[in-house]
């Protein structure tokens, strides 16, 4: 057990948000931890770390248990390298592959001195090389290096090696503090969101990570694909209760699903026996000869345990997009555009084009230019795009910069459509999620969520026949999300939108046009088909010595040359096979090192160490070409 909860209690200023919260996590299980926005989830873990406490009940954790925690926001400064930062991590592993160097050198020093002299400092030196070879075999302390350049490889920092992190973005910054997490390896791994901005490629490696990571994680994410790769149980957060269920996200709809109907049945049978022994009980209290079977049954009801009413949620938002005019069919050409982010070319000569009715998710890599593509086609004025006639563009901005901080919400609305009545706006902004008491808030005080739906409130005001939407599940809890993807779907006019929530992309898209930072290819087809191709190429790149990720994408770059690749790909594999068969010798050796016999005989442990020192040259030297063409 690394933790407990029992019957928690906890409010913030007299009203309460967590109540008879129970629950354990145990070593190595996978949790998903659910609910609505405001409902209590960043709040119940800052409980369970001790960063808050309780007004009821009792927290149990596990004494001296490791506990990493990763919030949405907030990486950590330094004036450190990445690869310093992270290497920091192996300080213990580093000083003991030092220390049994020194006491190699050591051994083969006392060479050549007097016996008496000798075999006394021989035997302190090898008792202490016999502890730091334990050591080293038990943390696997050689391959820290390679460890390292995994994690930042997957993480999207393979180029970032000697980047000074106080240099970086605060984006960059949270993701390397999820890197040197990932390489702790805590008991206990909290990720709040930690799939925000993560690109395809970086979510498949980190979901594959996740899948062999050897500690528990409880995982609190919007992300629905990454909860049904990652965890095996879910809890669900909602009217300040907690709700276990076993199985990943799709399990957990089909079970509280059947749950509820169950309770729902349950119910009513009870509330149809309440009824039908109160209506006796009136009938017959009064009545001589039956007012003890009368009061009989009244005591009865008193003593009756009531079954719970299903609990209601509050109604999710509801979205309906619609336009005034059809456009003509061809609704976006992109022909031989070249796009640019201040000096760094994006990608060029991309070609795609949109149709009538086509739902187009944009996707690729952080940093290919998928939001500088869709403001571009908002913006206009370039020649390579067009749009059609009669083409209505109505835009959703993920950063929402487009609402006014000092009006109010309804200010906010209403200020754009002055022609609609206040009940039309206040209508409108209750279909949206945000309510009577939402109106006179300032946009500035706002939470996440509620920004976001307010955005979408306007820009389903808009009435674009053409809709532009990037990163729009952005702050979105999950029933927003669902209600967002129903109206998406039954719009029958032209989407593009840039995602990087692959249930969400899944449930929309007819076609897929990917950003590869060389330019533009289209996918005629669903996501899945899409997914599929991008897993293959994916593994089809994941090496045995990972410390870096492929730079390259055979299938995406055409105009390679074939010769010079299948040459590169035949010294990879020769690479590969001689670093296994320098690692089985390594392995070999320290085990040779370690047995008493050995340990004994310091001519034969120095040429086994003077052998270590060799493999660690060659390996390094391996290591290098490696990285070179990979």
């Amino acid at each position: 057990m690394l933790f407990s909860l029992e019957n928690l209690q906890f409010g913030y200023k007299g009203e309460s948000l967590l109540e008879q919260v129970n629950f354990t996590l145990s070593e190595n299980e996978r949790v998903g931890l659910i609910g609505g926005n405001g409902e209590g989830k960043t709040t119940l873990i800052k409980l369970i770390l001790g960063v808050l406490s309780p007004d009821g009940g009792k927290v149990f954790r596990k004494s001296g248990a490791r506990i990493g925690w990763l919030e949405q926001t907030g990486g950590f400064d330094s004036d450190k390298t990445v690869f310093e930062e992270m290497r920091s991590v192996f300080t213990r592993e580093a000083e003991a592959i030092q220390s049994l160097r020194d006491t190699e050198n050591a051994i083969a020093a006392l060479q050549g001195k007097p016996e008496a002299e000798r075999s006394g400092a021989y035997a302190a030196l090898s008792a202490k090389y016999e502890r730091l070879n334990k050591f080293i075999a038990a943390t696997d302390a050689y391959n820290f290096e390679v460890r390292i350049r995994t994690v930042l490889g997957g993480m999207g920092f393979e180029r970032d090696y000697d980047r000074v992190i106080s240099t970086m973005s605060g984006g960059e910054k949270t993701r390397l503090k999820f890197c040197k997490l990932l390489l702790e390896q805590p008991e206990l791994l909290i990720l709040d969101e930690p799939t925000n901005h993560l690109d395809i490629r970086t979510l498949f490696w980190l979901e594959d990570y996740l899948s062999s990571y050897k500690g528990a994680l409880l995982v609190v994410s919007h992300d629905r694909y990454f909860l049904d790769k990652t965890v095996t149980k879910i809890a669900e957060l909602e009217n300040r209760r907690l709700q276990e269920y076993k199985g990943n996200y799709s399990r957990y709809k089909t079970l509280k699903a059947e749950r509820l109907a169950a309770q729902q049945k349950e119910y009513d049978k009870q509330q149809a026996e309440i009824a039908h022994m109160q209506e006796y009980v009136d009938k017959n209290l009064v009545r001589a000869s039956t007012t003890k079977m009368a009061q009989s049954r009244r005591t009865a009801l008193e003593k009756m345990v009531l079954v719970e009413k299903p609990y209601v949620p509050p109604a999710p938002p509801r979205f309906r997009f619609t336009y005034a005019e059809k456009p003509y069919e061809n609704v976006l050409t992109i022909e031989n555009l070249t796009l640019t982010a201040g000096d760094k070319v994006l990608f060029s000569h991309g070609n795609a084009a949109l149709r009538r009715g086509d739902k187009c998710a944009l996707v690729g890599a952080n940093g290919t230019g998928k939001s500088t593509l869709v403001k571009a086609i908002v913006r206009g004025g370039k020649k390579e795009i067009g749009l059609g006639r009669l083409v209505k563009i109505a835009y959703y901005d993920q950063e929402n910069s487009n609402l006014t901080p000092s009006a109010t919400v309804l200010e906010e609305l209403w200020g754009r459509h002055v022609t609609r009545s206040q009940t039309d706006v206040r209508a409108a902004l209750a279909r949206a999620g945000l309510g009577a008491e939402d109106a006179d808030k300032p946009v500035s005080s706002l939470s996440g969520g509620e920004r976001a739906k307010l955005a979408l409130a306007v820009f389903e005001a808009e009435h674009g026949n053409f809709l532009l939407l990037d990163e729009p599940t952005n702050h979105l809890d999950l029933a927003a999300r669902e209600s967002l993807e129903k109206a998406l779907q039954a719009f029958d006019g032209t989407v593009l939108f840039v995602s990087h929530d692959r249930y969400f992309i899944r449930a929309i898209a007819g076609k897929i046009i990917q950003l590869d930072g060389t330019g533009m290819r289209e996918f005629n087809g669903g996501y899945e088909e899409f997914l599929a191709a991008e897993k293959n190429d994916f593994n089809e790149k994941k090496q045995p010595m990972p410390e870096k990720t492929a730079k390259t994408n055979e299938s995406y770059k055409g105009k390679r040359d074939r010769a010079e690749e299948a040459k590169r790909r035949l010294r990879t594999r020769e690479i590969e096979k001689e670093m296994a068969l320098l690692e089985a010798e390594e392995a070999a050796l320290n085990e040779e090192i370690a047995s008493p016999a050995v340990a004994a005989d310091y001519r034969s442990l120095q040429e086994k160490c003077a052998r270590l020192e060799e493999i660690k040259k060659h390996t390094d030297a391996l290591y290098a070409e490696y990285e070179e063409l990979i």
